[in-house]
């Protein structure tokens, strides 16, 4: 039971406090008659600076700074920005991240200091290669759990689709994580839907991650620094969906000298820039990237109507102010477009910027202010005749947030912020083409909400062996639309009535509080073992009305109203970690429980276009995902790779379908096992492979039939939903690169991939359909559809200067 006024109270207290804590903070260091006397007398002092790349100035997310002599370090925030708190001495300071050579320095701190460092990347000259992670045992000093990062060296020499890097499929082989099939939108995470991952490209959320319906994500390779993937105990800064947070960093931009890098390969070329404006202050990249079937139609007379590409467009530009501001500008601009002739036109696109801007209060109070906006909007129709149309859907949201880290102590960090987004949906908007046409202009009412959040975050160590993680957030949506809204009443899994019409104008249509706990723990065992736990309760607001098997880039996002209840969703998890061989082997095992509510599901039949009374249409349950997630992986040698395996099930209950029974869910998928491996035969040339396994989707199909006229008609008995699975899924890839001689001299570098995709040419169902026999319509017979049902060789070029 939620309690709203109760929870409207504590949101205000919470809010009141969250307000005072960055002036008092800052307060406090204001009343310090001077940093380093004050450090003096308080016995410690504190070191802070910047962790970069030395060759290109890129911010080393991640990258630690440690001090033997007291056992104690800290790690660099996603800006690069680091704090360490110490009693005043003499101490050596390591630096270190994975693939970089470590930096030792013996300073002496006497006051609080800045000082930066950039590390340069390490030149191995042994068999021995580095080319996973982050630091190599943060999988088991930290206390995240259900957490997974990707290395973009890595990922770029994992056999491709049609030579295409992409970080999705790449995701699609981590466990707990699986899709609906080949071509299919999105990702799903621990038994949630593609609408319940926040998906974030320099902090700005991306509403449709897919090109070509699916095959290709919308993130180009050249532009990426980072990724990471939190399927559990996400922090309190976060909020906004169910399952998961795909976290996507933006290189900053070259701020050394002029850098090129791109490919040509067979679906799509790409290219990207970077390159300092002053150099150590400032940097841009531009990164675009364009698919060209449309020019190859061109050049065919019977298809010189067509059209199919998809292009995208990525920039960042930074700016040092000082030594204590920095600001970023970045955007992403990308879409799709299909046209056949006079016949049909499909377009979608995704557009985002965000502008931020980082401050150093003092040596331990660090800020970043964002404002951002996102875009997602799509269209289908008939470009000319009677029949001409045009129908447009869309989602804006425009946000601002402000968040900060205090480094207390070694053994403390605190974070805290507040954030605002104001959102506008368009359902549906059609217009004909012609004045001759049959369709008339229709316009589904636009909806507007706004959702306001503050958080609170501690990460405290509790000696050697304990670290927690505690944090709150506090989240209010409102829909304040403008229009005509309506209860429903009627039999549950049939189509609603509405009833008693209210108008509403200048008030809410709703208004929903809610608190969002989150807790996580590591306890070591060892130094290389470790248990961990954490517990979270997540809400989202907005949801994407889908009722395909597959998501498509035509679903509608709505906002919660009155009869649609924002979901929530309560995760716990338990994982043991532990390292081998000095960090050279990695395994983990995490079992996941959680239980979800006001699930959204649809009557039979239900129709999701232009549908005035939707809300009619649509029924509400429960949910529950639970299951176990093994992963090993090999980061160093000239054999590297993983292998993951999840073992789970993910189902629904819904009043009005399947008789009240619990179902499987869509998506839900028993066993899947993913591996992965890359070995370098000599240092220019490397081979690949994955194999992908997993049980087939839960989908519904008839399971007796009766004769009408002569005709077999197909009957799904009991109400049944997601009575029968397709057949297994299972996929076999191998690639290799081949890399230029390399000549010192010249900074001119490229290589050659190529890759054969479905090697043994599975034809994997999509999905299943039943049709009459066609030489016999008395009978009928079962018909499976696949993307692909053959070999895919390709070949793709790539080079960087």
């Amino acid at each position: 039971m939620y309690k709203p006024l109760s929870v409207i109270s504590r949101r205000a207290t919470l809010l009141g406090l969250l307000a005072l804590v960055p002036g008092t903070l800052l307060a406090q260091e204001q009343a310090k008659p001077s940093t380093t006397k004050a450090s003096r007398s308080a016995g410690n002092v504190t070191l802070s600076g910047y962790l970069r790349d030395a060759a290109t100035g890129e911010a080393l997310i991640g990258a630690s700074v440690f001090v033997k002599s007291l056992g104690v370090g800290g790690t660099a925030n996603e800006y690069g920005f680091y704090s360490l708190t110490l009693p005043k001495g003499s101490y050596t300071f390591t630096y270190t991240y994975v693939g970089y050579a470590p930096t030792e320095e013996t300073l002496e701190l006497t006051g609080n200091l800045t000082h930066s460092i950039k590390l340069n990347v390490q030149r191995v000259q042994t068999d021995e290669v580095l080319v996973l992670g982050k630091q190599p045992d943060q999988n088991v000093k930290s206390v995240e759990t259900g957490v997974n990062r990707l290395d973009m060296r890595q990922v770029k020499l994992v056999p491709a689709l049609l030579g295409e890097v992409d970080l999705v499929r790449n995701i699609q082989l981590l466990p707990g994580v699986t899709t609906v099939g080949e071509g299919a939108t999105g990702f799903n995470v621990r038994g949630g839907g593609i609408d319940q991952n926040l998906i974030l490209m320099d902090e700005a959320p991306v509403y449709n991650s897919s090109h070509l319906f699916g095959l290709f994500s919308v993130f180009n390779p050249d532009a990426v620094k980072d990724l990471k993937l939190v399927k559990g105990g996400i922090p309190a800064a976060y909020g906004g969906r169910l399952s998961s947070l795909l976290d996507i960093r933006m290189k900053d931009g070259n701020s050394q000298r002029l850098g090129v890098s791109g490919g040509i390969g067979v679906v799509s070329s790409r290219l990207a820039v970077e390159a300092p404006i002053v150099k150590d202050k400032s940097s841009f990249i531009v990164a675009g990237r364009r698919s060209y079937a449309d020019v190859f139609l061109k050049a065919i007379p019977e298809q010189k109507n067509n059209q199919a590409y998809f292009y995208d467009l990525s920039a960042k530009a930074n700016y040092t102010l000082g030594e204590k501001d920095k600001l970023f500008l970045s955007g992403y601009f990308g879409r799709d477009v299909f046209k056949f002739g006079d016949l049909f036109q499909n377009n979608w696109g995704n557009a985002t910027g965000t502008l931020r801007w980082n401050h150093v209060f003092n040596s331990r109070l660090f800020m970043n202010v964002t404002t951002l906006a996102s875009k997602y909007d799509y269209a289908l129709g008939i470009p000319n005749g009677s029949q001409g149309f045009e129908w447009r859907s869309n989602i804006n949201d425009y946000s601002a947030k402000a968040d900060f880290e205090f480094f207390q102590s070694p053994q403390s960090t605190l974070r805290f912020g507040v954030s605002g987004i104001y959102y506008t949906f368009q359902p549906g908007h059609v217009t004909p083409t012609e004045k001759s046409s049959i369709f008339r202009e229709l316009k589904l009412d636009a909806q507007r909400a706004t959702e306001w959040a503050a958080y609170v975050d501690e990460e405290r160590q509790f000696g050697p062996s304990l670290s927690v993680q505690l944090g709150l957030r506090v989240s209010m949506f409102e829909n304040r639309s403008k229009g005509t809204f309506y209860d429903y009443v009627g039999e549950r899994g049939r189509q609603l009535l509405p009833i008693n019409g209210q108008q509403f104008e200048g008030k809410p249509v709703a208004s929903y509080p809610n608190l969002e706990p989150r807790l996580s723990m590591r306890y070591s065992l060892t130094e290389s073992a470790s248990l961990k736990a954490s517990y979270n309760r997540m809400v989202q607001y907005i949801h994407l009305i889908s009722n395909t098997t597959a998501a498509t880039p035509l679903d509608v996002w709505l906002p919660s109203t009155r009869n649609i209840k924002p979901e929530h969703a309560d995760q716990v998890s338990l994982g043991y970690f532990q390292n081998f061989k000095n960090n050279a082997y990695e395994a983990s095992v995490e079992v996941f429980a959680k239980r979800m509510d006001n699930q959204i599901d649809y009557i039979n039949g239900a129709n999701t276009l232009l549908n005035t009374q939707l809300e009619s249409e649509l029924l509400y349950g429960q949910g529950r995902a639970y299951g176990a997630e093994f992963f090993v992986k090999k980061a160093e040698g000239r054999l590297t790779g993983w292998v993951s395996y999840t073992l789970s099930r993910s189902e629904r209950q819904v009043d009005g379908l399947n008789r009240d029974k619990w179902y499987a869910n869509k998506y839900d998928k028993t066993h899947v096992l993913a591996v992965v491996g890359v070995y370098e035969l000599s240092p220019r040339l490397s081979v690949s492979s994955t194999f992908n396994y997993s049980t087939g989707v839960a989908t519904t199909y008839p399971d007796s039939r009766f004769t009408y006229q002569g005709l077999q008609v197909p009957v799904v008995g009991d109400d049944a939903r997601n009575n029968f699975r397709v057949p297994a899924y299972h996929r076999l890839d191998l690639g290799a690169t081949l890399k230029g001689k390399h000549n010192p001299d010249r900074r001119w570098q490229s290589s050659w991939t190529f890759s054969v995709y479905n090697v043994y040419g599975r034809r994997n169902a999509f999905g299943m359909y039943f049709r009459q026999k066609a030489d016999n319509p008395a009978q009928t017979e079962a018909v499976r559809m696949s993307m692909f049902g053959t070999v895919l060789p390709s070949i793709a070029y790539n080079f960087n200067f």
